[in-house]
Order: C-alpha cells, then structure tokens, then sequence
C-alpha cells in the first residue's frame, strides 16, 4: 500500500502482493510487452531463454537460460507456489506451419504442464486461441490439446483465447475491421464476430497484468474470451 500526494492530500494506493513470475517465450511479441508491465507492478520476473537470446531479456527481469521445449529445463527455473505465464508459440501462424505447432506450440505446453506436476505454481497461465474457428484447424486443434493438458492436470489456472493481436510488426489485419464491424452488427454473424474479433496488445498486456494480479481460486480453471481481454478485467 503507497500514499501518493495530490495537492494537500495524501491518497491510499493499494499496490498487489509481488510474486514470483515466470514468463516463459517473455523475448516473443506479447512478452517483451508484458515481462516490464509486470515489473512496473512490483512482481519479481524470471524469463526462461535460450542463451541466445538472453541478451533480450527486458531490463529487470532475470534471465533464466533453459529450454521452453524440455520440462526439467522449465521445472528448474519454475518456482513453487509463485505464478507461471507460457506464451511460447510459432511466430505469426499460417495454415502452411502445422508442422512447427507440432514441434514447438505442443511440445511447449507438454513440457510446462510437466513442470507444473513437479514445482506445483499457485496460478498457470496459458495463452491458448479462440475457439471455435472456421479457419486454421492445426493451430486450434494444438491449442485445445494444451487447455486439455492444463485441465487433466488439474492445475489453478487462467487460459486466454484471443483471435489476433493487433501491434507493432502485427497490423495488417487492420484493412479488415470494416467487415468485421458488418458482421458484429448481424445477428446471424454477430458472435462469430465477437469471438474472432481483434484485441490490441495494450488490451492483451492489460488483461494478462490483471490474471496475475487477482489470480482465481485454487483448484479453478477460467477462460478469458476476446470480450473479457478488452474489458481488461472481470
């Protein structure tokens, strides 16, 4: 809890419990946004990276240098009872790379879900993909077989299912929110639209600060669709 001075008054600002934070694929697009908002809200983070990319670790964070794709890499960087965000992926997913989800997206999730078994995490957080989606099956079909590792694991854990997020190197898909607007307004269309629609990285780094922040309770597993990413809270 800080104090902070406005004009002649002293105003109460409660700050959230630091926690121990790993951030695995924290050198990727969402994470090097998220690893110093996390910061910035006084957690204490802890980036599994390759050695490589070590040097890319935002400043203020620790970096671990491991293996996102081998659980005993992951489970000596993993704290217990502290809180575990897994946002390794294929960058930029196509159709043309079922492969690469094959050998990283799921090997990945495999190999987290096997940490957590050993150095239980109080929270596990994953960002997975909305679903259903008429488009992409390989990538949704490796998504759901994550969110599944998580539930069949039991673990206390936040799964994310944004569609795209829009940000710097990512925009393209802006040319299409004219159609996207159409189909909101629809009602046959409408919560396809809302499902698959688009969140900025601003709303995404938001909505997973606040995961982190007020984590559910244990033994709860809970989902968090587009709609919720761009409230930002629940």
């Amino acid at each position: 809890m800080n104090q902070i001075e406005r004009g002649n008054t002293l105003t109460t600002v409660h700050m959230p419990q630091s926690m121990d934070v790993l951030v695995t694929g924290g050198t990727g697009y969402v994470g090097r946004h998220l690893v110093p908002s996390l910061l910035k809200r006084g957690h204490r983070v802890r980036v599994l990276a390759r050695a490589a990319s070590a040097d890319r670790v935002p400043a203020g964070a620790t970096a671990v240098v491991g293996n996102a794709l081998d659980a005993d890499s992951i489970a000596e960087a993993m704290l217990p009872g502290g809180t575990a965000i897994h946002l390794v992926g294929t960058p930029h997913p196509s159709p043309a790379k079922a492969r690469q989800f094959q050998e990283i997206d799921l090997v990945s999730i495999r190999a987290a879900v096997a940490a957590a078994g050993r150095h239980v995490p109080a929270h596990f957080v994953y960002v997975s993909v909305a679903q259903p989606a008429p488009m992409m099956r390989a990538y949704l079909a490796v998504r759901a077989a994550g969110e599944a590792l998580i539930a069949n694991a039991g673990l206390t854990a936040t799964i994310f299912r944004p569609w795209y997020v829009l940000g710097p190197g990512h925009r393209w898909p802006l040319v299409l929110l004219p159609f996207y607007k159409l189909a909101e307004a629809l009602p046959l269309t409408a919560a396809a639209a809302m499902r698959l629609g688009f969140v900025t990285i601003e709303q995404m780094v938001n909505a997973l600060v606040y995961a982190v922040d007020h984590p559910p309770s244990q033994g709860e597993r809970r989902i968090i669709d587009v709609s919720l990413i761009r409230q930002g809270r629940w």
